[in-house]
Parts: structure tokens; sequence; C-alpha cells
């Protein structure tokens, strides 16, 4: 349902799905030795996000519908559609877990995420929150996407850091009590990116730690492919040494974007359909750059030349090396709707 949710303090009852979820934190049910990804469902797009979670149910162990945003310590409000009993259910008959993702994206100021993980009645206030969240309607879980915690390194950054590390391990032991998933999303960690997040802590206590491997060029930035395989490298060699390959998930991007070429201002979003359609259109021919493993094309829209990167079966099979290297299995594609077709087959031999 659109608007303010009405968080369900008693626990409903347990769906098949929610009972393959419980078990010993972090290790994969019978059914996720075959089914190795998870996907997110975008709200403003659901039925085609539903359709394409069906279709590859055998290869889904759990999808994340984009259905809420935290809106204050004790708040969490839901974009429409959220709840929708249609769609919980028909994932659930497919034998594919829901656990819906919070975001922290345009609902909070900056500092006030901060201010609730660093005050100690806010940050319990905020976990009680999600749990009852994950309580109500059926779902499996809950989703951390919280990317707006400290972006630049402050005076108070450890501060922050070590205050998430304490909220997600007190938050994923709640959820275990009640037989939820806890899963937790982050940015890549780097030599220059990524430090607000503990891996090795989070690793410890959640389910799955999603990292979100796109955007290494991003729409306010100059053009340039999402991802590379040298960057798959860096990031898997850092994590793994701190979290277990098994509760790692590699989120790997469906989409694209389309810059004006020099870079002036901001790219328009594409999905991977709509950048073919857009290729064939203007007639640029299919270019996958080997170094970086994306397919990218260039065009003009009147007297502007415009440069486009996105990402598509071949080039995800040529990133998925590094995954291979590092032993990680679990991948997480954002979002359902967006992707090549060609991209589940290419998972599925992995």
């Amino acid at each position: 349902m659109a608007g303010l949710v009405c968080l369900l303090a008693a626990v409903l009852p347990a769906t098949a799905a929610t009972a393959a979820a419980s078990g010993p934190p972090g290790a994969p049910d019978s059914g996720d030795l075959q089914r190795t990804s998870s996907a997110w469902l975008p709200y403003w797009d659901e039925e085609t996000g539903y359709q394409d979670a069906l279709s590859h149910a055998g290869q889904l162990h759990t999808v994340s519908p984009f259905w809420y945003k935290a809106a204050a310590a004790d708040r969490i409000e839901g974009h429409p559609g959220a709840g929708d009993t249609r769609i919980i259910e028909g994932l659930h008959r497919a034998g594919i877990r829901v656990v819906p993702t919070v975001m922290d994206m345009d609902t909070m100021k900056p500092g006030d995420l901060a201010h609730i993980l660093t005050t100690p009645a806010l940050r319990t206030a905020h976990t009680e929150a999600l749990v009852r969240l994950a309580q109500s309607h059926g779902y499996d879980g809950v989703d951390l996407d919280y990317e707006t915690i400290a972006t630049t390194a402050t005076p108070d950054y450890p501060k922050v850091r070590a205050a998430y590390a304490a909220f997600v391990t007190g938050l994923c032991a709640k959820l275990h009590a009640v037989a939820k998933q806890c899963v937790v999303t982050v940015s890549p960690q780097t030599a220059t990116t990524g430090r607000i997040w503990d891996y090795a802590a989070i690793g410890r206590a959640a389910d799955r730690m999603r990292i979100m491997a796109y955007d290494l060029h991003w729409s306010g930035g100059p053009p340039g492919p999402l991802s590379t395989t040298a960057w798959y490298d860096e990031i898997l060699r850092r994590a793994t040494a701190l979290v277990p390959a098994a509760r790692i998930e590699m989120a790997l991007p469906g989409y694209g974007w389309d810059w004006p070429a020099d870079g002036s201002r901001s790219a328009r979003h594409v999905t991977w359909k709509q950048a073919e359609a857009l290729r064939r259109r203007v007639g640029a021919p299919y270019a996958l750059d080997r170094a970086s493993g994306s397919p990218h094309f260039t065009y003009r829209d009147g007297d502007e030349p415009r440069a486009v990167w996105y990402q598509d079966a071949r080039g995800a099979s040529a990133q998925l090396a590094a995954l291979r290297k590092y032993g990680v299995r679990g991948t997480s594609l954002w979002a359902l709707g967006f992707e090549d077709p060609g991209l589940w087959k290419v998972l599925a031999r992995r």
C-alpha cells in the first residue's frame, strides 16, 4: 500500500519460504545450493519485475521488493505497492523468499541517520521498527540499503562506522531470534572507497552482505564502464579477506547510463532493453570493451555527441571470472526487469 505503512507487531503465520529461511545464520539452505541469485524488485515497474522473478524462480532464492524507506527512528514508510499480498504470496509459492529493502535516500536530512545510530535510545527504537516490519506481511526478513550514513571522512567518521556495525549486529541477532533473515547492502570497499562499512562485523552478523558492484562511473561523473573485471578483483580480494565467501553477494547492474560525451551534465538512466533499442535506432555497432567487460556506443542527439555504457550478458560473463577466482557464488541483480534476458543463462553456468 502507498504512504505510511502501519508496522504490525504480531508475527504472522510462518510460510514455507520463512521456514526454509531459518537455520544457522549465513548458512545456505538446500534450495540455495541450486538457487544462487537474489534480485531487487523496483516498485515503479512492479508487475514487470514480478513476472521476471517468476520466470527465473529456479535461480532466485530471494527477491527484495524496493518497498520501504526509513523516515525516522521509529517510522518506516512504504512506497506505492508496499506489502502487496499478491506478489508476496506468488513469490512464496515459487519457493522464493521475500526480504523487502528499506532504504534511506530522499527521506532523511544529512546527519539524521548518523544521529540515530549514535544515540542508544534512537538506535533501539529503529531496531524495533525494523523487526516489526520483518514480522509483518509474511516477510522472510529485511534488507538494509542505507547509503547516507557518512559519505565523506569527518571527525565523527570512526564513531558512526562503529555505531552502524553495532546496530547491524544487534538487528541481525533480533531478526534471527524470530527466524527472519538479515541482509545488508553495502557499497564497494577499495583502497579509496567504502570505508564507512565494517565488512568484518557485518559479515559476522548478517546472513548475506550484498556489495553494490556498479556505478564505478556514475550519473554525475564522466562517461565510462559501470564496472570492470579489475575493479571486481579488487573488491573481492578485500571482501573475502574479511567475510566468508558464502555470505557475499556481488550485485550486478542490469542497466547503464547515457551521458553527454563531455560529461558536462548528469547522465540519463537506461535499462539494458532501452540501451539496446537506442543502439539499434541510431545504427551504432555493438562494441564490447575488452578491458572492462562492458558494452558501449556513441551517437549524436541533434548536435550533441553522447556516450552510453551499460551491461549485458556478454559483459557480465567476462566479469564473473573474478567471482570464480574468489569462490563467490552469490549474485544479486539491480534490478528485475532491467536486465539482458541472456544474463540468466550466464549465471546458471557460472
